[in-house]
């Protein structure tokens, strides 16, 4: 579903969550099905590209839960000068008939602050160091 999901396509979310949705990344967290649709159109609206390659998936011995290794592709007119960025993730998703409960993992660096012309050069730098 998310490597077809798109602005104008959210009622999908529908199928495969439940109304009572618990959804966390770095950034947000949210609860509920109305309120996870609004904030992908948000996600969908501020940028000019996104999509994800799911790398590999792991199902737990019970059915109930899998972890999703993922890297997710996207442009933002205000990062990278609107070029591509590439951030590799997690997520984390327990379910019985519908998913209910959906934990994203990514560095929020990489997705966000190292794209940041003044702020990722002073990352950039702050990693060299501390690799030393």
């Amino acid at each position: 579903m998310y490597q077809q999901l798109n602005k104008d396509n959210l009622h999908l979310l529908r199928q495969v969550y439940r109304d009572d949705i618990g959804f966390r990344d770095p950034m947000h967290q949210v609860n509920g099905i109305d309120d996870l649709t609004r904030y992908f159109a948000n996600m969908y609206l501020n940028v000019t590209h996104i999509e994800f390659d799911i790398k590999e998936v792991v199902v737990s011995h019970n059915n109930s839960q899998a972890a999703l290794y993922w890297t997710m592709t996207y442009s933002h007119p205000k990062l990278n000068k609107g070029q591509q960025i590439q951030v590799d993730g997690m997520s984390q998703l327990k379910f019985d008939d519908k998913i209910y409960a959906h934990r994203d993992y990514f560095d929020l660096g990489q997705m966000l602050y190292e794209q940041v012309p003044f702020l990722g050069g002073l990352i950039g730098l702050l990693k060299n160091r501390a690799a030393k």
